[in-house]
């Protein structure tokens, strides 16, 4: 088998990655490229010697029909009729999350891979974090017991992207479908994947952007202009019930009065807990005297090789046929708990999954 023929719908910021990540795989070339933001087109091109150069997906699949795998990483809104074009064309794909605007638009993709009989991966990418390997060791061999409660925060300070992030029409949310996404994914992969049951959420638009702070840097979208709208919440809040008995507590923000940003990931279980802030430790207590377990190899986030893992992961996936880490049905089960959030916090009210 030759290397695999990959195309790229979608080159912003977050396609470097994947690009990167291919790159770094023997099995992998990169093939052609896809955008409707031409100008971009031709700088990625240029810089990435990618001269399959086009504005159109349905073009590039009817003239390229050799492409073999497809990273979908556009707008939140495109992610769901790019996949869907890409399996339709049979090629496997990896879309970035969140996985679609909703669970409608997730099921039509799901349906759409098992119709055509291509893998959709959907890129959690901490699920391929050194640190989520390391805690998930210790929860698969029993030492935290029963995870009946968990923490996830991800607030920035002044942290919006602007741009598109910004625009509800295209990113569907704030905060909670860009940041609290991941966490969420994360505590609930490492607790089992236990079934969201009901949700209870609310969400803030109080600061908004704060693209007026003097000196504001980082976070910053490569569709930034003087013309950004800001029409998405700005902090979030949740509550999410799991069949096994599981409530994980969910926090998210770009714009919140802290001191500074804040992710962590608390784990509470009847043997042992855990926090993931940065550093991983584990609390628990051994012949009658409470005990903290800390570690001698690296526990922190590293995204050095992270997203590498991830690609590696998609490629042995189509090349070897083995199971998916972060399959399509996973996808579709975080959507129904954002739709659950934005649903509960539109009505006050708890709302059943």
């Amino acid at each position: 088998m030759g290397k695999l023929k990959i195309a790229i719908i979608g080159v912003g910021n977050i396609s470097r990655h994947h690009i990167a990540g291919y790159q770094a795989n023997e099995n992998c070339e990169i093939y052609a490229f896809c955008d409707i933001n031409e100008d971009r087109l031709k700088y990625m091109g240029k810089q990435y010697n990618v001269t399959r150069l086009y504005t159109d997906r349905d073009q590039m699949f009817a003239e390229c029909p050799e492409i073999d795998a497809v990273s979908v990483c556009t707008w939140n809104c495109a992610h769901a009729e790019c996949t869907i074009a890409a399996l339709n064309a049979g090629k496997h794909v990896i879309c970035e999350k969140p996985m679609a605007m909703n669970e409608q638009e997730a099921n039509a993709m799901k349906e759409a891979a098992e119709k055509n009989n291509k893998l959709l991966m959907i890129g959690f990418v901490r699920r391929y974090g050194n640190d989520c390997a390391v805690v998930k060791d210790f929860v698969d061999a029993g030492d935290f017991g029963d995870i009946y409660y968990a923490k996830t925060t991800y607030l920035r300070r002044a942290g919006s992207p602007g741009g598109w992030f910004g625009n509800k029409a295209l990113s569907g949310g704030g905060p909670l479908i860009d940041l609290g996404v991941h966490v969420i994914d994360l505590a609930r992969y490492v607790a089992g994947n236990p079934k969201p049951v009901s949700v209870y959420g609310a969400t803030f638009k109080k600061l908004g952007s704060r693209k007026e702070l003097k000196g504001k840097t980082g976070y910053v979208s490569s569709t930034v202009t003087d013309k950004d709208i800001f029409d998405v919440e700005d902090m979030v809040t949740a509550l999410i019930r799991f069949d096994n008995g599981l409530v994980l507590s969910v926090e998210a923000s770009f714009s919140l009065n802290i001191k500074k940003d804040v992710g962590t990931i608390e784990l509470f279980g009847t043997k042992a807990g855990a926090t993931l802030s940065p550093e991983l430790e584990i609390f628990t207590d051994r012949n009658g005297y409470l005990t903290n377990v800390s570690f001698d190899c690296p526990t922190a986030l590293s995204f050095d090789g992270l997203f590498k893992t991830e690609i590696n992961h998609f490629v042995d996936c189509i090349i070897d046929g083995i199971p998916c880490k972060s399959p399509a049905e996973d996808g579709v089960i975080i959507m129904k708990i954002l739709d659950a959030i934005y649903k509960s916090a539109e009505t006050g009210h708890e709302v059943e999954i």
